[in-house]
Parts: C-alpha cells; structure tokens; sequence
C-alpha cells in the first residue's frame, strides 16, 4: 500500500509543478502555443484547469484556475492517502 501512496505523491508533485510550470509560461511574451514545450505543458494540465475555468472563468483579467486547481489536488491527494493508510 505504501508503494501506491508513494506514486500517488509522485503523480501529485509532477501535476503541481506543471501547473506551476503553466504559470511561468505565460509570463513569457512572444512565446505561442506552437512551441513544444508549451503545448505539451498545456496537454497535460488542460484535464485538470479547463472544467475549471468553465466554472469559474478569468475575472478582472486575473485566472484563479490554476491556483483553485493545485488546492483540489492537494486535498483529492490527501483525501486519497488516508483512504489508502486505512485499508
């Protein structure tokens, strides 16, 4: 059991990083969607930030998605390693 809450802490930590990473590009002017980085950053996170942001879409020009969708992570990756502590 402790080997799945071990890769679930792995995917948890690589998730958070890439939404962490998301953030970062978009800083960057002048860097496009067509940029492989970019895209791939997108692909992987978009599952997790698009419902997201269809419930809550950007207010004020300021996208809390990202921040809303490492809270519900962390609370899906807390909520899933106590329910695996407890088998």
């Amino acid at each position: 059991m402790l080997e799945l809450v071990h890769l679930l802490d792995v995917v948890y930590r690589i998730l958070n990083l890439l939404i962490f990473v998301r953030i970062i590009l978009t800083w960057i002017p002048g860097l496009s969607m067509g940029h492989p980085v970019v895209r791939l950053v997108h692909q992987l996170t978009a599952p997790i930030i698009e419902p997201i942001r269809r419930l809550m879409p950007p207010a004020g020009g300021f996208d809390l998605s990202p921040m809303v969708a490492v809270m519900l992570l962390y609370l899906a990756r807390n909520l899933l390693v106590d329910v695996l502590l407890a088998l």
